[in-house]
């Protein structure tokens, strides 16, 4: 097992999970790949037992999804294709254990399912992170709007400093007393 954990380093699989319809997906090519069977042979065995794969274990990419998941690698070496990749979600990825029954296949799901434990608990230390920063940002607003008012009050309070000095510089009209001169 370590043998094979030399082989494929965390970041090698990582970098092939993508996100598509809002999941966090393997793809038939990748995980073919990694089993170190064909393609066609991994689509054979998930077709063969494809009650095994609801919906939400795995679904055929559309056209669409898939040119724009070849836009954002940036690569051409896809080749031609006759079938859509089939995308495989973390117990998607955990089924195909059972149904590709090979040593290889058993220790290289443990290590897929450990890389979607650890993305997951990364994203969760993140989420934190980011609720606690939306808080700070959240205080630092009503800071900001108290300051603000605190600038509101002292622009008033200059203002009626303001007028009574301009009041008290005026020139006096009216009856003048001798006493006043």
């Amino acid at each position: 097992m370590s043998e094979l954990s030399t082989i494929l380093p965390d970041e090698a699989i990582a970098n092939k999970i993508y996100v598509i319809r809002g999941r966090k997906v393997m793809l038939d090519k990748d995980l073919a790949e990694l089993y170190g069977v064909e393609t066609k042979q991994l689509k054979r065995a998930v077709r063969r037992n494809i009650k095994r794969f609801p919906e939400d274990f795995m679904f055929e990419m559309i056209q669409s999804e898939f040119d724009n998941l070849r836009r954002q690698i940036g690569t051409s070496s896809w080749g031609g294709i006759r079938y859509m990749p089939m995308a495989f979600t973390e117990q998607g990825v955990a089924m195909l254990s059972s149904v590709l029954n090979s040593d290889r296949a058993i220790i290289v799901n443990i290590q897929i399912i450990r890389v979607f434990t650890k993305m997951r608990e990364i994203l969760e230390t993140h989420k934190e992170i980011l609720q606690k920063l939306d808080q700070l940002q959240k205080k630092e607003i009503e800071q900001d709007d108290k300051i603000m008012l605190i600038f509101e009050y002292l622009k008033q309070l200059e203002q009626v400093k303001h007028e009574k000095l301009e009041q008290s510089k005026r020139k006096k009209i009216g009856y003048k007393r001798n006493e006043d001169e």
